[in-house]
């Protein structure tokens, strides 16, 4: 934990839309850990158009792409840009590659740590399991910061070489039983969970999406370095849109022509393409509103989660999910059982009160200067 000033001068330096950026997406993952996309499911008429919308709040089964699918993504890119920044700003100070790299062993050690202990909470006991999003980070953050004084074009060469190893890996290393690239339960990232963990994820997730998944970290080091270039705004939305553009078009040229499917659980090239493609416009879109055209008067709704998005992250993964969730329904529903509402709207209230109180919290630690940090 740490205290620290927030001086005009700090928050000048700091790219509003980064922090809005993370912010969106950790309210967007309490959001899900207080179960508002399940209750909402819940409420809506089957196949009517609000339940498609309530929809897009759920990983596609398998191929095909959602908006819930980009999330993941976006916090892997916005990762990578702010693991460029911190240590552009600190290289300014003369700290060494070398010295800084010590710190990013601790980080993402301590990453791996509590995405490994987040499985054991979920399970109620000891296990073993690598699929957490921030195990997954923990490798993807020292494989960006191998290559982060290379050039840019360099970066995206050696990105798309991982893509390339993946559809390699898939398609030309099969076992018995594990024969069939892109499908559930019988392709090369399943045989590995059974190496690394000795069991397969049931929902199809895999553990070496770390391989393909480096290419959104290492796209985000790219933007990073980009954002804090000295060139024109314009320019730098012109190379964000651009960029996006062309990585939509190559993964949905994989899609569509049968190449490789866009599958999330096992993220492959065209997955990784089409969702960084998406990622990076979003990304462009926030930056011309909060940093170009300084239309930020309610950016901090989202900045005060932002910064202190680990710490929010764990907290709704286990207080959250253990404790807080049930006890808010229990005086939700309590107060509310007089007014004659259904169950299901109650539990959407009560997940909401959950949200807003999870949102308060990363309020009050900002108005005290307080910020988690690994």
């Amino acid at each position: 934990m740490e205290k620290e000033p927030l001086n005009a001068g700090l928050v000048s330096q700091r790219l509003v839309s980064l922090d809005v950026m993370r912010g969106l997406i950790m309210i967007l993952l309490a959001a899900e850990s207080c179960r508002l996309y399940s209750m909402l499911n819940g409420i809506t008429a089957e196949h009517s158009w609000a339940s498609s919308i309530v929809q897009q709040f759920f990983h596609h089964p398998w191929h095909g792409l959602r908006f819930w699918d980009l999330v993941q993504p976006a916090f892997m890119l916005m990762a990578g840009s702010a693991l460029y920044i911190s240590w552009y700003r600190k290289s300014k100070k003369n700290v060494t590659w070398e010295s800084n790299f010590k710190h990013i062993l601790i980080r993402s050690f301590r990453l791996f740590l509590f995405g490994t202990a987040l499985h054991c909470v979920y399970a109620g006991e000891l296990v073993w399991e690598l699929w957490n999003v921030l195990t997954q980070l923990s490798i993807t953050t020292i494989i960006a910061y191998l290559i982060i004084r290379k050039s840019g074009p360099w970066q995206i060469v050696f990105s798309l070489f991982l893509l390339v190893l993946t559809e390699c890996l898939y398609r030309f290393i099969q076992f018995p039983g594990f024969d069939q690239p892109f499908t559930e339960h019988h392709n090369f990232g399943a045989y590995m969970d059974t190496v690394l963990m000795g069991k397969i994820n049931s929902d199809g997730w895999v553990a070496i999406n770390f391989i393909p998944t480096a290419a959104h970290t290492i796209w985000g080091v790219v933007a990073g370095k980009l954002l804090v270039s000295p060139l024109a705004n314009r320019q730098k939305m012109k190379y964000l849109i651009g960029a996006g553009i062309i990585a939509l078009i190559a993964g949905y040229a994989l899609d569509i022509s049968d190449f490789t499917p866009i599958v999330k659980r096992i993220s492959t090239s065209s997955f990784v393409l089409v969702s960084g493609g998406w990622v990076l416009l979003i990304m462009a879109l926030l930056f011309w509103i909060n940093d170009i055209k300084k239309q930020s008067k309610y950016a901090w709704i989202f900045t005060v989660v932002g910064m202190n998005a680990i710490f929010i992250y764990l907290f709704f993964e286990t207080v959250g999910m253990q404790w807080l969730n049930g006890t808010t329904a229990i005086f939700v529903k309590g107060f509310l059982g007089f007014t004659g509402l259904s169950d299901q709207v109650m539990s959407v209230i009560s997940a909401l009160v959950t949200l807003f109180m999870e949102w308060y919290i990363c309020f009050w630690l900002f108005k005290k200067k307080i910020f988690f940090k690994l």
